[in-house]
């Protein structure tokens, strides 16, 4: 089923973005032009590139499409998970392998701030050092 454009809400670390957007099944192809402003990668003949940094596209036919980029190809060159709701025209790029990769090398959880059943706010940062059980539940 084909939607008509619009705009795509796209997740990327601690960004919101707004994209226009054309759909086509599942598939969501996004304006190159606010791909290059707003994630700052442009499709060049070298490839795709950020600066001084080009990845080689060896597929253009599955990443460009009359001009626009797909959003699922772009986040398999990028080595980035992507989470793709095109009925809700959302999706979140995940952290690519070599970040991921990187922070497990520590061994450090990433801070977070959650309260407790009174209410007061506690960081996972002001338990560093000592052991700490976290339990999370979802209802899903």
């Amino acid at each position: 089923m084909s939607k008509a454009p619009g705009p795509f809400t796209l997740l990327d670390g601690e960004r919101t973005l707004s994209l226009p957007a054309v759909y086509e099944g599942e598939r969501v192809l996004l304006d190159a032009d606010a791909v290059r402003d707003q994630l700052g990668w442009e499709l060049k003949p070298e490839g795709l590139c950020r600066g001084d940094v080009c990845i080689p596209v060896r597929d253009r036919g599955a990443l460009v499409a009359d001009g626009r980029i797909d959003l699922a190809a772009l986040a398999g060159l990028l080595d980035r998970p992507l989470a793709l709701d095109a009925d809700c025209r959302c999706a979140a790029l995940g952290t690519g392998h070599a970040a991921r990769a990187a922070a497990l090398a520590t061994l450090e959880a990433p801070d977070f701030e959650l309260p407790d059943l009174d209410g007061r706010m506690h960081t996972l940062s002001a338990h560093r050092g000592k052991k700490v059980l976290l339990i999370a539940y979802a209802s899903w």
